[in-house]
């Protein structure tokens, strides 16, 4: 996820950790070979991952490009690529820069691909030119944004909580991903960057978190901390409390949190 920060620490270290233990397998995981498939990634490619975070798609990417392809990563959070490193594969090219101001020469990968970034990007817009711009001819771009929270009433319940319990910035900061959810914004986002072939996309994943207390923490050990956000321990039971109630239609027996959770999944074919 696209946030300014200054050098790694093991505080940061701790937070990338949490969100490799606790979203990816929840929400990300399931969306790797999606992605892949609609960016057209195969063997022999060479392949760049924008905003890979700790690397689920990158890691992904590897195994379709194998040994005579070439995989590049990149995030501008330096406590994502330390978690995303020690996972490897070593023959990823990981590298720190922005979205924004990509570090590659023109018409440099045959894909490029960036999966629920997009909408955290300071310029989207900007984002999506300088991704295109490294696409070879003939190459493509596929990016992956979350649904609109009309559509997860999970995560909007969670996130009028926060704002209510905490502060509105705190469920701001949890609605954020959610930001270009709308197809006709998603569209006018990519038309702006100048790219109009886009070809929209949709589908329905599921979400699964374990209980309502793991999926609360998630966000708050692997996601607030990066926007500036830490809640203390009084607030994070409160929280807790309330979303049990608000989440029960989403609760199993064994008290495991399951929702349908849309994406869709943008392509464009360079000329």
């Amino acid at each position: 996820m696209e946030k300014e920060l200054g050098e790694a620490s093991q505080p940061f270290e701790r937070v990338a950790q949490a969100y490799e233990q606790m979203l990816v397998p929840a929400l990300f995981d399931q969306w790797t070979d999606t992605v892949a498939d609609a960016a057209g990634v195969r063997e022999g490619q060479r392949v760049l991952d924008v905003a890979c975070g700790t690397g689920v798609l990158t890691r992904t990417l590897a195994q379709r490009v194998g040994e005579q392809g070439a995989v590049s990563a990149l995030d501008i959070n330096p406590a994502m690529l330390t978690v995303a490193r020690a996972r490897g594969p070593q023959t990823v090219d990981w590298k720190q820069g922005a979205a924004g101001a990509l570090p590659y020469g023109d018409g440099q990968f045959d894909a490029v691909v960036s999966q629920f970034g997009l909408m955290l990007f300071p310029d989207p817009e900007m984002a999506l030119r300088e991704m295109m711009r490294v696409v070879v001819p003939g190459g493509r771009l596929a990016v992956a944004v979350f649904g609109s929270l009309d559509k997860l009433p999970a995560y909007a319940a969670v996130a009028d909580i926060y704002a209510r319990v905490v502060g509105e910035n705190v469920g701001q900061a949890l609605r954020s991903p959610f930001a270009l959810g709308d197809p006709e914004a998603l569209a006018s986002c990519f038309a702006e960057a100048g790219i109009d072939d886009v070809v929209l996309t949709g589908g329905n994943g599921k979400a699964h978190f374990p209980d309502v207390t793991t999926m609360i923490l998630s966000d708050v050990r692997g996601w607030f901390p990066f926007a500036g956000i830490r809640l203390d321990d009084q607030a994070i039971e409160r929280v807790i409390r309330e979303a049990e109630r608000a989440l029960a239609r989403f609760s199993g027996p064994d008290g495991a949190v399951e929702f349908a959770i849309p994406v869709h999944i943008a392509t464009a074919l360079k000329a």
